[in-house]
Order: structure tokens, then C-alpha cells, then sequence
């Protein structure tokens, strides 16, 4: 029996063929690409402050969204760039070695991320009804990831479907949103938002279930579309929860949605600015 740790040990491989490029990477494009979009390439933030508003500019397109602004330094800003980072890595090493440890950490850097999003940016608003404060609600994410972590061991092939799904919830939240706001550029943006999301998982499933076409084509690499695609809706994701957070955080601001360089241009960052006393969206 293979050790836990030895090459092509996990339960998942993917549509890529296995050390064509490299002696001693698995999947050579795959792991790559993880690194260009999810490891050491971050979005940096320059948080100033301007007296009457917080300008957060973002300075590079280069990976993931790092929410390190005030009000999420103090609601989990530094837990999810550990988790963002911690993600890429493992990601890495998943596709390296395709090995069984790798997936489940891969897996397991996902669900623990998304349990600290959940946990200090849910909004209080959409709490279930036996919950009553935000203390309460950090020991239900706890114990649902907790039971989550050791169900992923039952099944593991599965748990990559399971962590796309929590994807719907978070569009039916953000519909919930749109549905309150008649900003044109906070429907723009997540209108942008969800063209990535499309695309990178039609990726993610076309090379799942049409792994056999596309090696016939001899072009066998839409996973490692799919680390870049989905970065790219995480792009415009994360200013959206920062918009909404501070709605409900900071009701003395009005957030307004802005593009670096300028509007104008093809390829933008969107980032949030704080100005003007809050007033109904």
C-alpha cells in the first residue's frame, strides 16, 4: 500500500498528463498556474487615510485579494490572507505530487478559509433565527467546519464538488444585495463577477467530464484555466463583500466602487473608497 504522502497517491487526478514537462512535477501547467494566480502573487493594498474617506488603492494585478483594511484586520483580514496563502501553497503541492496528503490539504485550505470569511463577514442580517450574535455564530461555523473536515475523509473525490457548491449560496447572497442596491457599478461589478465564475467553473467541469475530448485534442489543460479564471472572479468578489460588509459595519460611511487605473481601461482593479455619510443603496 502506498504511503499517504507518495506521488499519484490522492483519489483525484486530473485531465493533464502526469510528469510530460518535468521529472518531478506531476502536472506541470496545472501547478504553475496555481503559482501565477493563487501562491506568492497577491493584490497588494495602500490604505490611506484622507481625513474625511479611506482610499484603498490596490498596486498589482498579480494573484488574490488581500483584506487587510482596517475594519477587516479586526474581523479576520490577516486570518484570510494566512488561509489565501496557506491555499496556494498547498494547491501546489497538491499538483506537484498528486499525492493523498495533498489533496486533503488543498481541500482543507479551502474549507477552513471560507469558514473565516463566513465567520467575521456574513452579514448579521441573514443570522439564522436561534442565533443572536456574531460570538454565537464563530462557534456554528466552527463546529460545521470541524464536521465538515472529518467528513471529507470519508469521501474525498467528492469534497471538490461539495466546496463548488457553497459557490450558489454565495451568488444567491449576493443577488439578495443587488436586490436592495440600485448602484449601476455595484451591478456591474458583479455582473463581472459572475462572467469569471461561468467561465472558470465550465473549465473546472469540462475537464472533469470531457477529460477524454480534450486529450484527443491533445489540449488537456482547462483546470489550469480554471486557478486563473477563478482568481479573476475573486477579483471582483472581494470588493463586493467589502462593499456590502461596510453597509453594514460602518453605516456612518457611503462605500462607492471605483476602478485603478481609470474606467476606461480594458483590464481594471476594483477597489472600495469610503467618502460621504452612508445613505440607502
Amino acid at each position: 500500500m502506498p504511503s499517504i504522502f507518495s506521488y499519484q497517491s490522492a483519489e483525484v487526478d486530473w485531465c493533464e498528463g502526469n510528469f510530460e514537462r518535468s521529472a518531478v512535477i506531476a502536472e506541470y501547467y496545472n501547478t504553475v498556474s496555481v503559482g501565477s494566480s493563487q501562491g506568492r502573487l497577491e493584490l497588494l493594498w495602500d490604505i490611506r487615510w484622507d481625513g474625511t474617506s479611506f482610499s484603498f488603492l490596490l498596486l498589482t494585478l498579480l494573484g488574490f485579494l488581500v483584506l487587510e483594511v482596517p475594519w477587516s484586520e479586526r474581523q479576520g483580514g490577516v486570518g484570510s490572507k494566512v488561509g489565501l496563502d496557506l491555499r496556494g501553497i498547498f494547491s501546489m503541492y497538491f499538483h506537484m505530487t498528486l499525492s493523498y496528503v495533498g489533496q486533503l490539504l488543498d481541500e482543507l485550505s479551502i474549507l477552513w478559509t471560507l469558514a473565516v470569511a463566513y465567520s467575521f463577514w456574513y452579514p448579521q442580517a441573514y443570522f439564522p433565527k436561534f442565533i443572536k450574535t456574531r460570538r454565537h455564530f464563530y462557534w456554528l461555523t466552527g463546529i460545521t467546519s470541524v464536521i465538515s473536515t472529518l467528513m471529507s475523509f470519508v469521501k474525498p473525490t467528492l469534497n471538490a464538488y461539495a466546496l463548488n457548491c457553497i459557490a450558489f449560496h454565495l451568488l444567491y447572497l449576493t443577488w439578495r444585495e443587488l436586490k436592495k442596491c440600485n448602484d449601476k457599478r455595484v451591478h456591474r461589478m458583479a455582473a463581472v463577477m459572475v462572467m469569471w465564475w461561468v467561465l472558470a467553473i465550465t473549465s473546472w467541469i469540462s475537464d472533469r467530464w470531457l477529460c477524454w475530448l480534450w486529450q484527443a485534442i491533445n489540449f488537456p489543460y482547462f483546470h489550469s484555466f480554471w486557478h486563473v479564471l477563478i482568481a479573476l472572479s475573486l477579483l471582483y468578489c472581494c470588493p463586493l463583500v467589502i462593499y456590502f460588509n461596510v453597509s453594514y459595519e460602518m453605516p456612518s460611511f457611503k462605500p462607492k466602487l471605483e476602478y485603478w487605473p481609470s474606467d476606461s481601461w480594458p483590464v481594471v482593479v476594483p477597489y472600495v473608497t469610503l467618502e460621504e455619510p452612508h445613505k440607502q443603496c
